[in-house]
């Protein structure tokens, strides 16, 4: 009895430290998430005096303006006031702003679900207070809650990303600085650091709550298509996107990136089953401006069935993929040829790539500031040159979006090397795009940058150089989102910062650029064999591999 005592104690201690170990890091998760909860809330009151109304007052307007829609449209208050009243002021409003439009000039930017989220938010504030002013919308607090839910989504990718690339990569390619820990707790651990630093990230908090405005909403769609893609759900990944894009369509900037990535691996089927839940996720949302006759409804459901009895006469892989994709383009073409409304692709994304022609919005620490700087314009001519009777004139908007699209493309191989190579790095190719995208594209606002420093918290699970370069972005992100709240406001006690913010612009966007090539570098870069950091461990535990998952049927 006292040898089964003396060899059962160690056995004891051990599932003892393990619950300790567990409570403790339930105890820092749950007070990190308390913090950020409280910072959130004091970052709210504090700026209250600077707060940037005009987007609250512009979506609540446009929102307000699906409710005055369902009101034209109905018969009655109680038919206006029903949710089938709502849905026919909802689908009829894009084409009312545009046939009232006057030069094109709509106003409305907004893709169709952002318009859905700002719309029942306006439904439920007239519903409770009937007299609110347009210029002084009460009860924003729900939209809050929404950015609120959308940054812990992304912190949960962040960390759920990182543990699984830190997880999956060599000796070779781990962190140095983890290099003390124990390898089944290291991935956890990067996790847990960049999860944390994420939800901490000051831009995106004064973004989502001292501005406040609802960029925050498409990081998650984003980063949760990323962690898709790594696991080889390609279809997805696509749906993702295709959601996210319909709350902002800046991600669709960034979604190449999920295409070029299995192309550069000659992964044909995965870049089809990518575009294949795009096209059918946006042919499902936008089906109701579409289709808008029996007929139209009746053609779609005959190529549904169709296309199911062929699928299940012959047993290809991913048909239900296949399918989707077929599906969803039916809906696109039969809109197209049945009289279908494209209103909400004019006003919801083409619209916002014409409404401001600037090399840069605001206060931007980019390339386009600085060559606005010297005296560029976003239309000026880059390129021209005769070829016979055919005339080449490139513009300096679609010079820097080349650029970009081929930095993008350099992003995609590398991300693929990185997965090969058992390669954290592949966390920076991903964040990578967002960097990037601000600082070469025109037409930005400077609250752009944010995406791209809440992403490049995924560095923490790479190395302490870029998770320094990350801390330097996130600096920078918040800089240029204080100076245009200040600069909106311009209290008296604000102007010395103001003028401070103003004039070290051009430095700001030099450090920006140096940090975003540093980025890209790593995004690219290959280990040299001979320099590669060994560790030789009796009894290490060999690797898992980096490849995709078999998607599940």
């Amino acid at each position: 009895m006292a040898i089964r005592s003396f060899f059962s104690a160690p056995v004891t201690w051990v599932c003892a430290s393990q619950i300790v170990r567990r409570m403790l890091v339930a105890l820092l998760v749950a007070t990190i998430f308390l913090g950020g909860i409280h910072l959130r809330r004091w970052i709210g009151d504090t700026t209250r005096h600077v707060r940037y109304q005009h987007d609250i007052v512009n979506g609540f307007y446009w929102g307000s303006e699906v409710v005055k829609q369902a009101r034209r449209l109905s018969p009655d208050e109680a038919t206006a006031n029903s949710w089938t009243g709502f849905c026919r002021g909802y689908f009829a409003l894009y084409d009312r702003v545009k046939h009232n439009a006057y030069e094109h000039d709509y106003g409305l930017d907004y893709p169709p679900l952002r318009l859905l989220v700002m719309a029942i938010w306006a439904k439920q504030v007239r519903n409770s207070f009937p007299g609110v002013d347009d210029g002084h919308p009460k009860l924003v607090n729900p939209l809050l809650k929404i950015n609120l839910l959308c940054e812990l989504l992304s912190a949960v990718a962040i960390f759920f990303m990182v543990r699984w690339c830190v997880q999956r990569s060599s000796w070779t390619t781990q962190p140095a600085m983890l290099q003390r820990f124990p390898q089944q707790h290291r991935a956890s651990i990067c996790g847990l650091a960049a999860a944390a630093v994420a939800w901490l990230e000051p831009s995106m908090i004064l973004d989502a709550h001292g501005w406040p405005q609802w960029d925050v909403w498409i990081l998650p769609f984003y980063l949760f298509a990323a962690l898709a893609a790594l696991k080889n759900r390609w279809f997805c990944c696509g749906c993702l996107l295709a959601i996210g894009a319909m709350l902002k369509g800046q991600l669709l900037f960034v979604a190449p990136l999920f295409v070029l990535w299995p192309l550069w691996q000659k992964q044909w089927t995965s870049a089809l089953r990518v575009l294949a839940g795009i096209v059918a996720t946006t042919a499902l949302i936008v089906s109701p401006w579409l289709l808008r006759t029996p007929a139209a409804w009746i053609a779609v459901a005959a190529v549904s069935g169709i296309g199911l009895l062929f699928f299940l006469r012959f047993k290809l892989p991913h048909r239900s993929a296949w399918l989707a994709a077929i599906i969803g383009c039916a809906v696109l073409v039969i809109g197209a040829f049945a009289g279908g409304s494209f209103a909400w692709l004019q006003l919801g994304f083409i619209y916002g790539t014409e409404h401001y022609p600037y090399l840069f919005i605001s206060s931007c620490y980019n390339l386009p500031s600085l060559l606005a700087k010297t005296g560029w314009s976003l239309k000026d001519s880059f390129l021209s040159a005769h070829f016979g009777s055919v005339h080449l004139h490139v513009t300096l908007q679609w010079t820097l979006r080349l650029l970009y699209l081929g930095g993008l493309a350099l992003c995609a191989r590398g991300l693929g090397r990185h997965l090969r190579d058992h390669d954290a790095r592949a966390l920076i190719a991903i964040a990578a795009p967002w960097l990037l995208m601000f600082a070469l594209l025109g037409q930005m606002h400077e609250r752009y940058l944010m995406w791209g420093a809440v992403v490049s918290a995924v560095a923490l699970g790479v190395s302490v150089r870029l998770s320094i370069i990350h801390f330097i972005i996130s600096i920078a992100s918040t800089a240029m989102i204080v100076h245009v709240m200040l600069i909106d406001k311009k209290i008296d006690a604000t102007l010395p910062a103001i003028d401070v913010l103003k004039h070290i612009r051009p430095y700001g966007s030099i450090v920006v650029l140096a940090c975003v090539a540093v980025y890209l570098w790593d995004a690219l870069s290959t280990r040299i064999p001979a320099f590669q950091p060994r560790q030789v461990r009796s009894g290490a535990t060999r690797s898992l591999p980096l490849g995709p998952e078999p998607e599940e049927a």
